[in-house]
């Protein structure tokens, strides 16, 4: 569970809401599920999510 403390100015409560929400990746969640994904589609991003953190991995470990 996400919380945030307003004390005062709720406009700067809600842009470290918004922070929160895109650092855990909920937005992105969200965003992904607006409309339906077709399953050859959904197979598609997975493998190429796949591919980016497996990437990441070998460049962290070489540098």
């Amino acid at each position: 569970m996400i919380t945030v403390d307003v004390r005062g100015d709720v406009e700067q409560a809600l842009r470290f809401l918004k922070k929160k929400l895109q650092l855990d990746g909920i937005k992105k969640e969200l965003k992904r599920r607006e409309f339906y994904e077709k399953p050859s589609a959904k197979r598609r991003r997975k493998q190429a999510e796949a591919k980016r953190k497996i990437r990441k991995l070998l460049n962290r470990s070489s540098g």
